[in-house]
Order: C-alpha cells, then sequence, then structure tokens
C-alpha cells in the first residue's frame, strides 16, 4: 500500500499522471474534503431531534465541541504524517478513520457513544481538510495552484448550504442517523477514485520519525484551548475558575510545546518552517480573515431575522450572498494569480474591499435595507475569497516539497482555530451587550432585542480582525512562483 522508495528512504520516482488522472485524484480528495466539510453543517439542525431521541440534552453541544476539538488537533500531525509516509496511505487513514467514526455515531444508542463516535469523525476529518490541499500541491505548481483554490471554496459553499438542509430534511422526514450513514458511501466512493491514480504520487521525504511527545503537547495544548473558548461565556463566566484553568493549562502546555520544538531532535513542525517569514505571515493572515468571516456567518442569520423579520430558513437562503461572494472571489484570485508578478496584492485588495464592506455593515447596523445588507456582504465574502488562493499559494511556495505537509498543516490548523476563536470572541461581545448566543437566537427570533449596539461592536470586530490581515499581508515577502515556463502561461503583470 505505502509508496515506493528507494533501498536509502527516498522515494522512488513515480510514473507521470496523465492530465485526466490529475483531475481523478482531485475530484476525489475533494469528494473526501465534502465529506469533512459537510459534518459541520449537517448536524446542528438535527441536534434537537437527535436530543429528544437519545436523552441527556444538556449534552449536545458536545456533539459539535467533541468533532472540533479532535479535527482541529489533528491538522498539523497529518501534515507531518504525510510527508514522512506519503500521502495516499495518509488520506487512505484519514479516511477510514472518519468512516469507522461515522459508524459508530449513526449506530449510537446514547449520547456518550455519539460523542465518542464524533470525535472519532474528528480525528479522521482533521486530516481530510489538510491532505486534500497537500495533495493539489503534490499535483500542480504554485503558478498554476491557485485556480483549484475556486473548486476548494465550492466544496465549502456546498457544504454549508447542503448540510443544513440535509440534516434537517434527514431529521423531520427520515431518522437521525441517515446524517452519518451518508458518509459510508460517499467515502468509499473516493477512496475507489484515488486508489489507483494516488499510487503514482511522488513522494518527497527521507527517513523520518513523528515526535510522538510534541503531538501529544499540541493535541492536549489545543484540546484545553478550545474547551475554554466554547465555554467561557456561555456555560461558564470568562473570569470563572473553570476557564481560567484551562486557558492556563493550555499556556503552559503550549509553552511546554515550543520547548520540545526548540530541542527535539526531529520536532513535530520544522523549526525551518516555522521560521520562514511567507509561513509566519501568510498563516497569521488566514488566522484573521478566517475569525472575522466566520464569526460573520453565525451572526448575520441572527441580524437578519431580528431586523429584517426573515425566518430561519429565508436567513439561510439570504446567507447565499456571503457564501457565493466567497466563491467568486476565490475564482477570480486563482485565475489572477498567474498573471502577476506582485501577486500578495491581489490578496491586500481583497481585505481592502471586505473591510469597507465590513465598516459600511458597522455604521449601517440597524437601519440598511435588505438588499444593501445583500450587496455589503457579496462584497464580504468577494473580498475574503480573494486572500485564500494568495495565501495558500504563499505559503506552499515558500517551502520545499519535503515540507510541503507541514506547511499546509500549520496553515489549516491556524486557519481552523482563528474560526473558532472568532466565534468565542464574537459571542463575548454578543452576551456582553444583551444579544444571545448563535444558536439561541436562531431559535427564537423572538428573544432578540431591538437594539442595534451588539451588531454595531460584532461588524466592528470584524472590520478590526481585517484591518489586522491587512497589516499582515503587506508584512508578507514575495516569492516567484515555481511552475511552467512563462511562455506557456497568459502574460504577466507588474
Amino acid at each position: 500500500m505505502n509508496d515506493a522508495r528507494h533501498p536509502d528512504g527516498t522515494a522512488a520516482t513515480p510514473p507521470a499522471l496523465s492530465e485526466p488522472e490529475k483531475n481523478i485524484i482531485i475530484a476525489g480528495v475533494l469528494l473526501s474534503m465534502l465529506l469533512a466539510a459537510l459534518d459541520q453543517t449537517i448536524v446542528a439542525p438535527a441536534m434537537p431531534t437527535i436530543g429528544h431521541a437519545l436523552g441527556h440534552a444538556d449534552y449536545l453541544p458536545w456533539i459539535v465541541t467533541g468533532y472540533l476539538l479532535t479535527a482541529t488537533a489533528m491538522a498539523p500531525l497529518y501534515g507531518k504524517i504525510s510527508d514522512v509516509y506519503g500521502r495516499r496511505p495518509t488520506i487512505f487513514a484519514a479516511i477510514v478513520i472518519f468512516l469507522a467514526g461515522s459508524l459508530i455515531s449513526a449506530l449510537a444508542p446514547n449520547m456518550l457513544v455519539l460523542i465518542v463516535g464524533r470525535a472519532v469523525q474528528g480525528l479522521g476529518g482533521g486530516g481530510l481538510f489538510a491532505l486534500s490541499q497537500i495533495v493539489i500541491g503534490d499535483l500542480v505548481p504554485p503558478r498554476e495552484r491557485a485556480r483549484y483554490a475556486a473548486w476548494i471554496s465550492g466544496t465549502w459553499a456546498v457544504a454549508s448550504i447542503a448540510g443544513p438542509l440535509l440534516g434537517g430534511a434527514f431529521a423531520e422526514h427520515a431518522h437521525w442517523s441517515l446524517i452519518f450513514w451518508i458518509n459510508i458511501p460517499l467515502g468509499l466512493a473516493a477512496l475507489a477514485i484515488i486508489n489507483n491514480p494516488l499510487k503514482k504520487l511522488p513522494v518527497a521525504a527521507r527517513r523520518h520519525r513523528i515526535d510522538a511527545a510534541g503531538a501529544g503537547l499540541l493535541v492536549a495544548a489545543t484540546a484545553l484551548l478550545l474547551l475554554a473558548l466554547n465555554w467561557g461565556g456561555s456555560r461558564y463566566s470568562w473570569l470563572s475558575p473553570m476557564i481560567t484553568g484551562l486557558l492556563g493549562g493550555s499556556l503552559v502546555l503550549w509553552a511546554a510545546f515550543a520547548l520540545r520544538l526548540r530541542h527535539a531532535a526531529e520536532p513535530l513542525i520544522s523549526l525551518e518552517v516555522l521560521a520562514n517569514p511567507i509561513v509566519r505571515y501568510g498563516t497569521l493572515a488566514m488566522f484573521l480573515v478566517q475569525g472575522a468571516n466566520v464569526g460573520l456567518s453565525v451572526y448575520i442569520p441572527v441580524y437578519l431575522q431580528s431586523f429584517h423579520g426573515l425566518s430561519a430558513g429565508g436567513s439561510g437562503i439570504a446567507m447565499l450572498g456571503l457564501l457565493l461572494g466567497t466563491v467568486f472571489g476565490a475564482t477570480t484570485s486563482g485565475r489572477t494569480i498567474p498573471r502577476f508578478v506582485h501577486y500578495r496584492r491581489i490578496a491586500i485588495v481583497g481585505v481592502l474591499l471586505s473591510f469597507a464592506c465590513l465598516a459600511a455593515l458597522a455604521f449601517l447596523a440597524g437601519r440598511t435595507s435588505l438588499a444593501v445588507l445583500e450587496l455589503l456582504t457579496i462584497g464580504v465574502g468577494f473580498g475574503t475569497g480573494m486572500t485564500f488562493p494568495v495565501a495558500t499559494v504563499s505559503v506552499q511556495n515558500a517551502v520545499d516539497q519535503a515540507h510541503l505537509g507541514v506547511a499546509t498543516g500549520v496553515l489549516t490548523f491556524l486557519r481552523s482555530l482563528g474560526g473558532a476563536l472568532g466565534v468565542a470572541m464574537l459571542g463575548a461581545i454578543a452576551l456582553g451587550n444583551g444579544l444571545p448566543l448563535g444558536g439561541e437566537a436562531l431559535q427564537t427570533a423572538s428573544s432578540i432585542p431591538a437594539s442595534a449596539t451588539a451588531f454595531t461592536y460584532i461588524f466592528a470586530a470584524c472590520a478590526a480582525a481585517t484591518a489586522l490581515s491587512l497589516l499582515v499581508f503587506r508584512l508578507m515577502p514575495e516569492k516567484p512562483l515555481r511552475g511552467r515556463a512563462e511562455t506557456e502561461v497568459a502574460p504577466l503583470v507588474e
């Protein structure tokens, strides 16, 4: 099952991949990414039904938290594993683990087993996010890689739209376990599609060891941080002993992880990768952009119900502007990057557009028309979408092939962590201004206060995070993109 290697541990040169084979692999890995993305959106509408069926409804948040904890923490670990053992066995393992978690969840007789199943799903799902981008990075040179970012954004958009619709339909008209059973045929189809073509995928790494101690510290530090972010301001106050204890414990573990990176013979994340300024600034920019983007996607529906009188379903449809704007922004950026020498400017333009629209939302909160709101959210999505291909291609182009997995894993990890932190921070702003949490507000729109102050602060906080990402993008160096000869691509623009 493993990729061919020479006796010295280096990868043997595999047969060349044809364009159809490359497209088949990309379709397969995007299908596997769709699996993981769906499982972040499909469960929420069915949670009341699951609580009624299994009991212990007070543990329902753990269905989401259990998946989030393991998926986020495992992303950088999968990058390293794939660099050591090859993409094919690693992505196969991630899909199999994900399907095992889906089976446990579908057959769960009680809430505890379901939470365990969701955590197992996350162990595989976290790898699917990172590995999909890593495999695309193996197949396509950086100059051409950006155009595939639209496919990735489209996959997320499909999951964002189809997930809630499928979850609600399964729970209402069939059985909630179909939410997890549907993963089995999709996962098996992904394995069948990518099995043979992936055998030809090269392995850049030589003999390496996995830093088990470093991996344990990373997972534990991330888990404590995410628990604090999920519980702070909702189950416990931010200054409670529980939250301060979790944050303090996470800080200690992060410090221990940093020491481990400095002193381990072969650390989990190469210091060479972390020292690269493009990787450092590119991942930080994605952390900030995703924090604003995910947080906005949680509170825009609340705003739509509060000030425009839309139902939960209507607000979901109105969110299409943000989602489709993101896809079109990523498509535009991906097609434009190969034409520009200074491709970083594309992200800067996107950030400026997103910031301007968010600032307008903050200024007009409570007194904007639905049409203006849609235009502004489309602008936010379009600007945000423009940044994703630039950051991904820049980070992957900054490292050699042997470190591609680690660099992409770090990018995926900070992107996921930024989303979790963004939702937590906006939740603290909402609660501090008398606005219920997103889930509570969606259940009873009548409970939302009429004051626009909370939304003004929420939109302003997203604008501030976007402004910080602009500064980070400005600090990020540019490196000429590797790829085909310039004569084979469109003329470059300064």
